[in-house]
């Protein structure tokens, strides 16, 4: 990890340098500095939050408020006296109980609510816990995904820089050739258009190179934007000559794929909800209280009162609403369920196309080996042949051609190898990993 501590510090000065990096360091850094990881986090603090917020039922809701008031209205005015406790014989007056004048009462009060029994509520508490699973599940894949996306990107800087080094090795090669060319053709042996042919496969050769180059530098700007650090910087790795072991084939899709958990948590959320929006029929019990001051001036405490008591209301019929709602609410659960039976199946298919890739895949790397044997040989071979004026410049190059393919082509057929296998383990992950 040292490395990566550099790169976010110090990333302005090795832009033109190259930087060793393994892969446990690069999936280190992904998995901390990912904005999808972090995404999901939140998502996952935003579903507890969530849950927390179901405290409330549980929970009294107090209120404190101050309001004043005016009136000349013969009733309120009359009322406001009450309410202060402050009615006098002279108050029954017709004259004064008609036209009371302007009248000013200021009151205070404290409220308090308890709610006792509401199953609904109950319910919808531990609708919001299953909520809190399905974003959980949805970051261990986000997780996973961007691991597989590290080990991808990984496996594609590898195979940059494979084909830089092949290409630097046929450079090379073809220089070799050129001055041997070269030198034959100052003794008489050769033609001209012997040396232009050698020529113009060494700028090729150089052009191919130049972009190998570029390919790396893009390659790694990937591989740092998925570990969150600056563009830039090179970095040096395990050549794809290394093929990965793969672990076990699964011969099925693992059930408890963190994907497919979240899933069946969103069908037992939804079939919370079912039971909530039901047991909205039942009654419900909740307890309140009033404290109040009522006072002719802002901040008096002439009268002081209180009510309390128990509340239960029911919901006789509300339009069927409730129903149709009951109604929509399976309709989903069972749409989410075949939506996981689906996409199971497809996870079963993917897993078998897998498979097969992935024997395609090595018997693709074995052929290619003994392939780059071969023409590794067969050059050998028309070297000592072309010193000896028995072949010609032409065969030679195309089999110097040849060798780089197919040099090209295991480094790619190695790629191909091991992103399979990444790839499998991505689709047989289980939340126990």
């Amino acid at each position: 990890m040292g490395c990566l501590i550099v790169i976010s510090f110090t990333s302005a000065s090795l832009k033109a340098q190259d930087v060793s990096l393994t892969l446990d360091d690069a999936l280190e850094a992904a998995l901390k500095n990912s904005n999808e990881v972090a995404i999901a986090s939140l998502d996952e603090e935003s579903a507890r939050a969530k849950f927390q917020q179901t405290n409330a039922i549980f929970l009294p809701q107090i209120k404190l408020s101050h309001a004043g008031m005016a009136t000349n209205d013969p009733l309120y005015a009359f009322g406001f006296k009450l309410q202060q406790q402050g009615v006098t014989p002279s108050d029954f007056n017709p004259e004064l109980l008609n036209d009371p004048g302007a009248t000013q009462n200021f009151i205070t009060k404290a409220t308090w609510q308890q709610p006792l029994l509401n199953f609904d509520m109950m319910l919808m508490r531990q609708y919001a816990e299953a909520n809190q699973d399905i974003y959980a599940f949805k970051t261990k894949r986000t997780k996973e995904l961007l691991v597989f996306e590290v080990q991808k990107s990984y496996a594609q800087l590898q195979l940059a820089h494979q084909a830089k080094n092949v290409l630097q090795g046929t450079l090379q090669t073809v220089k070799s050739i050129y001055n041997s060319t070269q030198n034959r053709f100052e003794k008489g042996y050769l033609q001209k258009s012997d040396v232009l042919q050698v020529q113009v496969q060494l700028s090729t050769t150089e052009n191919k190179l130049a972009e190998a180059n570029s390919n790396v530098k893009n390659a790694s700007d990937y591989l740092g934007l998925l570990m969150g650090s600056e563009p830039g910087v090179v970095y040096l790795l395990d050549t794809t000559s290394k093929m990965n072991t793969p672990t076990a084939l699964e011969r099925s899709v693992p059930a408890d794929r963190a994907d497919f958990l979240a899933m069946k948590s969103a069908i037992s959320a939804q079939q919370k909800m079912i039971k909530s929006t039901r047991f909205s029929y039942l009654p419900k019990l909740n307890a309140f209280g009033e404290y109040m001051i009522n006072d002719h001036d802002a901040f008096g405490f002439g009268s002081q009162t209180y009510l309390a008591g128990l509340q239960l209301s029911w919901t006789i019929f509300n339009g069927t609403a409730t129903r149709h709602k009951i109604a929509e609410q399976s309709i989903e659960k069972k749409k989410t369920e075949r939506q996981l039976s689906y996409q199971k199946e497809q996870a079963q298919l993917d897993l078998n196309k897998t498979q097969r890739q992935l024997a395609d895949a090595r018997f693709a790397v074995a052929q290619q080996d003994i392939a780059v044997s071969q023409a590794s040989e067969a050059l050998r071979i028309l070297q000592n042949r072309f010193l000896q004026g028995l072949v010609t410049t032409t065969e030679l190059l195309q089999a110097e051609t040849l060798l780089a393919q197919q040099q090209l082509s295991l480094a790619q057929a190695i790629f191909q190898y091991n992103t399979t296998i990444a790839y499998l383990e991505f689709i047989t992950s289980t939340s126990e990993q």
